[in-house]
Formats: structure tokens, C-alpha cells, sequence
């Protein structure tokens, strides 16, 4: 009985890691969906932007100055309550993830003991020690900046959005998570990649049958082939996990924009055909 009874007491730490593994796994796709709704929000707010500016040389042919500003302000209303929408999903990203910190936390460091643990304590405990980013340093997010970004781009293409710095943009739209943007095995972009998977432990990413074999194939050590990283790698512990493909889109569309000329449709022809 007592080999069972410490069995017991043995077994009851690991299921407690297993089931808040379980809970912070079905908190990502919420981190997904946010992140999604972030750039839905994105396009329409594009969208409103590339609206303005068509309208607006419209109603300079067809109706007075008082309508035209009209107009622009009503659609400046709407870019800036979906700005505030995003913030909004930003703070809730935030909450999310603390809250999958902490329960992570809380199951590496249990321990049973003599007495009942009170886990709400142990809650509150891990919770005071995260702070969610305040609203200030929200309005840092990269994603948010990306957001500003796409809109100031309809107009003013190649500047800097006002008080930054050309550097501070380079530094602030790129990988958006991506650890690495080439896979390590195949040369590849990971925005190319046919079954992009990610490892668990070191968050580099690669192309599922080439890591696959490589795995297979190395027998003294499986570290993960990215020069540096002393990471092993264990088949089981790479996958594709539900933030991967949102932030591999993110890449792809961020390549886009920064290919295009001028990144967002040029009305520059559109008013002098019409003036003419």
C-alpha cells in the first residue's frame, strides 16, 4: 500500500504539468484569432484610407469644400475607432499570455505536500510577478506599429511616419515572431515553405521532411542544425503549432507590401486624367 500510496503522490506533479500544458495549448488559438482580427483590421482600415483619397479627388470635380472635408472626417472617425479596436485586442493578447505564463508556472512548481495547496494563491502569487504592458508601452507593439504603418503607407509611401526614424522601421517590421526566416536544411524562405513546422524547445523552423530525415539521420547528437543553437531536437516536439502559419502569413504579406512600388495604389494618374 505504501508503494502504491507513493506512486500516488509521484504521479499527481506530472498531471498537474499535463493538464496546464492542456490549458495554455487551448489558449493559442485565441492568440491566433486576435492576431487575426488585428490584421482583418488592417486591410479595412487600408481600405478606408484608399477610399478617402479617391473620394476626395472625386468631390473636388463634383462638390464644395465643406463636403469634401465632410467626407474625410467621417472616414478618419472609423480608421481611428478600428486604431482603438486594435488596442483593445492587443491588451486582451496581453492578458492571454500572461495568464498562460503563470499557469505554466504554477505547474512547474508544485510540489505536493502535507498539507492542501491552494492553488488560487499560488495563482495570485505568479500573476503579481507579471505586469501586462501598460497602454504606453502598447502603443510600442509591432504589431500596432505595422498597423499605423500600412495606413500612413496609402499617402506617404517610403516616409517615415512622423517622429521616427527610417532605421526604427526596419528594426520594427520585421519577422513578427519568426525566429528564423530561412529554413537551416533546405535554403528555403519559410514564407516558401510547402509543410513549415516549428521546434518546441528552440522556436526555430523548418521544412517538415527535411528535419524529419535530418533527425532520422543524425546519430551523436540531434541538435537543432541552425549554427549556435545548442537546442536538441525531438521528432514529437516539432510540429505546427497554431500561431505558425499566422505569423508565416504575416511575413508573406509584409513581403508584399515592401515589393510593391510604393507599397499602396498611386491615385497620382487618377486626378490628372480626370483634371484634364
Amino acid at each position: 500500500m505504501a508503494s502504491t500510496s507513493g506512486n500516488r503522490a509521484t504521479d499527481i506533479p506530472t498531471k498537474i504539468k499535463n493538464a496546464v500544458n492542456t490549458l495554455s495549448d487551448d489558449n493559442q488559438p485565441i492568440l491566433a484569432d486576435i492576431r487575426k482580427s488585428i490584421y482583418a483590421m488592417q486591410d479595412v482600415a487600408v481600405e478606408l484610407e484608399k477610399l478617402n483619397r479617391t473620394q476626395q479627388l472625386v468631390l473636388i470635380m463634383t462638390l464644395s469644400s465643406v463636403s469634401i472635408l465632410r467626407v474625410k472626417d467621417q472616414l478618419d472617425v472609423q480608421v481611428k475607432e478600428l486604431d482603438d479596436a486594435v488596442l483593445q485586442l492587443l491588451y486582451a493578447n496581453e492578458e492571454c499570455k500572461s495568464f498562460s505564463s503563470v499557469v505554466q508556472l504554477v505547474g512547474e512548481k508544485y510540489q505536493p505536500g502535507p498539507q492542501l495547496t491552494n492553488f488560487k494563491k499560488m495563482l495570485d502569487d505568479e500573476k503579481s510577478k507579471f505586469k501586462v504592458q501598460s497602454a504606453a508601452d502598447l502603443q510600442k507593439d509591432p504589431l500596432l506599429r505595422r498597423f499605423r504603418e500600412a495606413v500612413w503607407n496609402v499617402h506617404h509611401a517610403g516616409q517615415p511616419m512622423p517622429g521616427e526614424e527610417q532605421d526604427e522601421i526596419v528594426i520594427t517590421t520585421t519577422q513578427f515572431g519568426l525566429l528564423n526566416t530561412v529554413c537551416p536544411i533546405t535554403g528555403k524562405a519559410v514564407t516558401d515553405l510547402s509543410e513549415p513546422v516549428r521546434s518546441m524547445d528552440c522556436k526555430h523552423v523548418y521544412e517538415k521532411e527535411a528535419i524529419m530525415l535530418y533527425i532520422r539521420q543524425v546519430t551523436k547528437s540531434n541538435n537543432c542544425p541552425v549554427a549556435g543553437c545548442p537546442k536538441a531536437l525531438r521528432a514529437a516536439r516539432v510540429v505546427c503549432d497554431t500561431m505558425l502559419p499566422v505569423e508565416i502569413e504575416e511575413m508573406r504579406s509584409q513581403n508584399k507590401q515592401t515589393d510593391a512600388p510604393g507599397g499602396f495604389e498611386d491615385f497620382t494618374n487618377f486626378s490628372d486624367s480626370d483634371s484634364s
